[in-house]
């Protein structure tokens, strides 16, 4: 997401932040630069004007050019500008009732934006936090539309109200409101129609849900593809039926950036959460001060220590740290690690939350098929060839290409490789000062 965007910001922000002396024409060049990143990434002209005549007039006083760190002192003046450019950290979270009163929370957008997709994710997200959410079938338009919510609801073990013949979504909303509070759910997700362009009929429609259950988050679904059109549609929802927050579905797969840079400032709106993959569990909370920090190619540490920490317990990662110390680190644990990366969102979504990645690393350059490659490899091992690398001869070599539709030559790449990570890793480990601040970082 945002590879284009962060590679330019990233570039000029390695231009100034080492430079112990900067001039005013350093300051024009580079604030001009951020100018054309920012158009070229589709941001709205008017945020566009505001953010480069805001960060010149700071950065053009005695604060930045009399600074001991000029450099530094200018990154942190467009990385403050583009935290506000995207929200305001307390904006975000949802406003969720207690648990013994429902939250009633409608999902609003146009066909096609991921609406049905993203209420499922985020019943799955509020049952991950111990809510208890009903999802509601209240779109009665589209063709299929409370069969895939049903379909959805199934994989992600939450129940969704359908009426049976009916044709007036209010009906279904209130329905599912009354069974929301006998069954004692405290959230009620309603998933209404989309069209396929704004008009008076969805407009009222929708208008009419509101107002029968009044709900407490009226939610704008966007596709973040759609750039500049995202953001005059949710313009246009917030005039006439009122948004108090907006989910960009298909984040990961905006390059550009323009809806999520835009809509703060023309809709008034924060972005609350993103969809960044296909899987239900594939949906996370929307942090500026993160994605500012990603976009300025500055990583995202805290959000990849949070999904290790979603895939590795305390115990694991200290018994990790005793194999990488004492050197017994296997093939099992290898295989392990590879499974793991592939629940935190592959390597792509890692490099994107590492500092110094951004632009110089990509998704692309990664050997994805090697990847599965050597997990073939060393599923067609025997448990004990995986607790002990050296007792795998020529023979056993044969037969372990054989048995993962590879090559000899394959089988030993993968062996030399982990001899040289293993190695590696037992350096890393004997430095205990590196050591202790990953561990604090984790919260070990």
């Amino acid at each position: 997401m945002f590879e284009s965007i962060s590679q330019k910001f990233s570039g000029i922000m390695r231009s100034l932040s080492g430079k112990s002396k900067i001039s005013e024409k350093n300051v024009r060049d580079a604030v001009e630069e951020i100018k054309l990143a920012l158009l070229d990434a589709d941001v709205n002209l008017r945020v566009v004007r505001r953010f480069v005549n805001g960060t010149l007039d700071e950065a053009l006083g005695e604060k930045v050019l009399s600074a001991v760190d000029p450099g530094q002192q200018f990154v942190k003046i467009v990385y403050d500008r583009m935290v506000a450019l995207l929200g305001d950290p307390e904006g975000q979270k949802l406003s969720l009732r207690g648990p013994d009163v429902v939250t009633v929370i409608l999902m609003m957008g146009l066909q096609g934006s991921g609406k049905t997709t993203t209420s499922a994710k985020l019943a799955l997200r509020l049952k991950k936090e111990g809510r208890r959410p009903l999802l509601a079938a209240a779109d009665l338009v589209r063709p299929a539309a409370i069969d895939q919510l049903q379909v959805l609801g199934s994989k992600v073990d939450v129940p969704v109200h359908v009426l049976p013949g009916a044709s007036d979504p209010v009906k279904v909303a209130v329905d599912a409101l009354a069974r929301a509070k006998r069954e004692q759910r405290d959230v009620l997700i309603i998933d209404t129609a989309g069209r396929m362009h704004l008009d008076d009929t969805l407009m009222t429609e929708i208008k009419k849900v509101r107002d029968a259950v009044k709900p407490d988050e009226t939610l704008f679904v966007a596709d973040a593809m759609t750039g500049q059109n995202a953001v005059s549609i949710a313009e246009e929802f917030e005039k006439r039926i009122g948004i108090s927050g907006v989910i960009l579905s298909k984040f990961d797969s905006d390059a550009r950036g323009g809806a999520a840079l835009s809509l703060r400032s023309v809709v008034g709106k924060p972005i609350k959460f993103i969809g960044v993959g296909e899987k239900p569990e594939d949906f996370e909370p929307f942090y500026p001060e993160r994605m500012a920090s990603r976009i300025l190619g500055m990583g995202d540490i805290v959000s990849l220590v949070e999904k290790a920490q979603e895939t590795m317990d305390i115990e694991e990662a200290e018994k990790m740290q005793r194999k990488m110390a004492k050197n017994t680190f296997d093939l099992q644990d290898y295989l392990e690690q590879l499974d793991r990366m592939t629940k935190m969102g592959g390597v792509g979504k890692m490099l994107e939350m590492i500092p110094g990645t951004q632009g110089q690393i990509s998704e692309d350059d990664i050997d994805k098929a090697e990847l599965k490659r050597e997990k073939a490899i060393i599923q067609s091992m025997t448990y004990t060839e995986r607790e002990n690398c050296h007792i795998i001869g020529p023979t056993r070599r044969k037969r372990i290409a054989r048995g993962s539709g590879s090559s000899v030559n394959d089988v030993n790449r993968l062996l030399r490789k982990f001899e040289k990570m293993r190695l590696t890793m037992k350096k890393f480990a004997k430095n205990k000062k590196y050591q202790a601040e990953m561990l604090k970082q984790m919260g070990i």
